[in-house]
């Protein structure tokens, strides 16, 4: 029998991502009810609206019904970190173990509290604008030195700015969704001419990525010293790709086909207060940098990463083993340097990490380098092996941080490959 963690009267095991340390936010459907604000102890979901209903925020200055019935976190996080952290801070009073108020209250508490397997998780945001960034010196320094040149990989520019394109957020989706193997344009290397088709070459990119909080008008920039007030949270985030068609099409102008099919992220945002815990140094910068892009203190995270690729029918098999600090630029010089022209923001834009590589094999993420352009066929656990992704492959991502007896995670994010349509 697992230990039990003792500091909720919801019982929660110590391995859970999901203490009442933690109380990340997201969206929850219900048969019976519409969708709506939740959170989550151990494996219990609990309806932050019918909290609200049953006056448990009544004591707060502040009208929570509304944001807390929307389809989306964006009502909620749009009413300021002063708002989103009191109720952050009233869940975890309601459920410790020395407050017994709703615990003794059988009838309400059905009402309130209820099992994983009775829920479906939403998208948690609507997303209008997503960036993903390009900000791991280990996974610029291997695609550089796959493609370009080994002896000098990282182009000009990399160690001066965090590298960064704009996506496509309609094609966001939620874990759980399966993804179609996209079609485009091919260039085989014994052919002068593209030829049209699936991928050849889909893969994942392991990343993380975070929440805007706050709205900024254009003209506006958001410094480093003011970034992380500018950010209510992170998710899991697998950047799907198709290696051939983005190959092909990205000079001049970047990723687009072989990037805009579909992305998926977890559907538990986790709130930079449950993460101040695990705050560490990130890699040193070796190149000076302009001075927009300086900092103070320490703006990475330790957040233990983890990829498995689980074929239909079969066993899971751990392929990447990474953690979010290894990023060379943290989110308070990404989010500085995205607004330093006057880009405005807004609450739930989404920026994604860009590949989260470590400096060994096993830390490399995404399939482009664990199988190094296709020249090291991955085993699995089922015997097959892998260059890169295969459709019925299920790709699923897990992250946690980890400190003395304390553990706050962020769940999984899982997606299925379809074949193409």
């Amino acid at each position: 029998m697992r230990q039990m963690m003792k500091n909720s009267w919801i019982e929660t095991s110590i391995d859970s991502d999901f203490p009442l340390q933690n109380i990340p936010f997201g969206i929850m459907k219900v048969a019976d009810r519409s969708p709506r604000v939740a959170t989550r102890i151990g494996n219990t979901v609990i309806d932050l609206y019918e909290l609200a209903k049953a006056g448990f925020f009544d004591n707060q200055k502040f009208s929570l019904r509304d944001a807390l019935s929307s389809d989306y976190l964006n009502d909620f996080i749009s009413l300021g970190k002063r708002v989103t952290n009191s109720v952050r801070e009233k869940v975890i009073e309601i459920f410790s173990e020395e407050n017994g108020k709703l615990r003794d209250d059988i009838p309400l508490r059905k009402k309130i509290l209820l099992p994983l397997e009775e829920i479906q998780m939403l998208l948690p945001l609507k997303v209008g604008d997503y960036t993903d960034f390009y900000s791991s010196l280990e996974h610029a320094s291997n695609v550089g030195s796959m493609f370009r040149d080994p002896s000098n990989p990282l182009l000009p520019n990399w160690k001066h700015m965090p590298v960064g394109y704009h996506g496509r957020s309609s094609s966001i989706v939620v874990s759980g969704t399966p993804i179609h193997r996209p079609k485009g344009q091919l260039k085989p290397d014994d052919s002068e001419m593209p030829v049209f088709g699936p991928t050849r070459q889909f893969d994942f990119e392991l990343e993380m990525a975070f929440i805007a909080g706050i709205d900024t008008h254009l003209g506006e920039s958001v410094s480093t010293g003011k970034a992380e007030d500018a950010i209510f949270g992170m998710v899991l985030f697998n950047d799907l790709s198709a290696r051939d068609i983005q190959k092909w099409e990205y000079v001049p102008l970047g990723p687009f086909l072989g990037k805009n099919f579909g992305s998926v992220i977890s559907p538990w945002v986790v709130t930079l207060e449950a993460l101040e815990p695990f705050r560490v140094k990130g890699p040193e910068q070796d190149v000076p940098v302009l001075p927009y892009l300086h900092y103070q203190g320490d703006k990475s995270f330790d957040i233990q990463l983890e990829v498995f690729i689980q074929p239909e029918g079969a066993s899971e098999t751990m392929v990447c083993n990474s953690n979010f600090k290894y990023l060379y630029w943290n989110m308070a010089q990404q989010l500085a340097h995205h607004t330093v022209n006057g880009c405005n923001i807004h609450v739930g834009d989404l920026y994604a990490s860009g590949t989260i590589s470590g400096q060994t094999p096993d830390s490399f993420g995404s399939m482009l380098e664990l199988g190094w352009k296709g020249t090291k066929p991955i085993p699995l656990a089922d015997g097959s092996k892998r260059v890169f992704l295969e459709d019925g492959d299920t790709v699923i991502m897990r992250g946690h941080a980890k400190k003395g007896n304390l553990r706050v995670g962020f769940g999984e994010v899982s997606t299925k490959i379809l074949p193409a349509n």
